[in-house]
């Protein structure tokens, strides 16, 4: 499945659940849930004791981020194929510019 079909299929759910959301409350959602998974990092690093370890709900808090991700895409008509291969064309060249991807100079 590629992500134009990841994004129709989180749609048609969306629409057909009736949870669609002004995107004002998707951002929202979206700190929220990088929140979550920051939580799992303290906790699958033993709050930064040890070398991080996948928790139990590393991956369903990762989905959850996905799927906040891809409803602000879908609310703002928003191709995230297209964002995705805009990105990697800025890296490309911001490596191959500077030797690394940071935007700092």
């Amino acid at each position: 499945m590629n992500l134009f079909e990841i994004q129709c299929l989180i749609k048609k759910f969306t629409d057909d659940k009736k949870i669609n959301s002004p995107v004002e409350v998707r951002i929202i959602d979206l700190a929220s849930e990088v929140g979550e998974l920051s939580k799992e990092v303290l906790k699958g690093t033993k709050y930064g004791r040890n070398e991080f370890e996948k928790t139990e709900e590393w991956d369903s808090e990762v989905g959850d981020v996905l799927f906040s991700l891809i409803c602000i895409a879908n609310e703002t008509e928003t191709n995230l194929e297209d964002c995705l291969k805009h990105v990697i064309d800025k890296y490309e060249k911001r490596f191959a510019d500077k030797g690394d991807l940071g935007s700092g100079r």
